[in-house]
């Protein structure tokens, strides 16, 4: 099955150094391992002329999804930093758009939703319009990681009506619980979310 159309977005989330490389704050292991996978995945899409484009956490140095300020993450991503640039073995296009997520201090894991830090408010990031600018009707997640901003992004990508995709060797999980990773593969499964390996489809 053809997994690429001038309908469908493949979306890489947050391979960026701190995520993605052994040094940063928040490395998640085989982080790195999977952007090989993934760059074959965005010459796929590219050839079908499918849209690519690329999340990125980009935290201020004080926001409370920090444990310093009373989060539960170390700081990572904070925008402008090696940490927020995408990792440089990532083979993005240059002209992917680039999706900032919580870049005022919002919370939240998806690509296209945030959270107001005080009210709980959702907040929408721009992904969903550059998606419907563009016709998308199916979505492929990759990157990381499973059991947060992949997951989130692949079950909001549900919830809007896009028949969503996560292709489970291109992606890899925090795992602060054991068996977190497992769980989110499970979440998107009851939510629709097709999960299928680059290798099988």
């Amino acid at each position: 099955m053809q997994r690429y159309s001038p309908m469908t977005a493949l979306i890489v989330v947050d391979v960026q150094n701190d995520f993605a490389d052994p040094a940063g704050s928040l490395s998640v292991k085989g982080g790195d391992a999977i952007i090989p996978v993934i760059n074959g995945e965005i010459e796929m899409a590219q050839s079908a002329g499918a849209l690519v484009v690329a999340t990125q956490d980009w935290h201020p140095e004080s926001t409370p999804h920090f444990a310093k300020d009373g989060g539960i993450w170390p700081v990572h991503c904070v925008g402008d930093t090696w940490g927020s640039e995408l990792h440089p073995s990532l083979a993005l296009p240059d002209d992917a758009p680039r999706v900032h997520k919580g870049a005022h201090g919002e919370d939240g894991y998806s690509g296209f939703t945030m959270r107001d830090p005080t009210s709980g408010e959702e907040i929408p990031t721009e992904l969903d319009g550059l998606l419907r600018d563009r016709g998308v009707e199916d979505v492929v997640v990759v990157g990381l990681a499973t059991d947060y901003c992949v997951s989130a992004t692949a079950l909001d990508a549900a919830r809007l009506g896009y028949r969503t995709a996560t292709l489970t060797d291109a992606i890899a999980s925090v795992d602060l619980q054991p068996g977190d990773g497992d769980r989110a593969l499970k979440s998107m499964d009851a939510a629709g979310v097709a999960l299928w390996q680059t290798r099988l489809r």
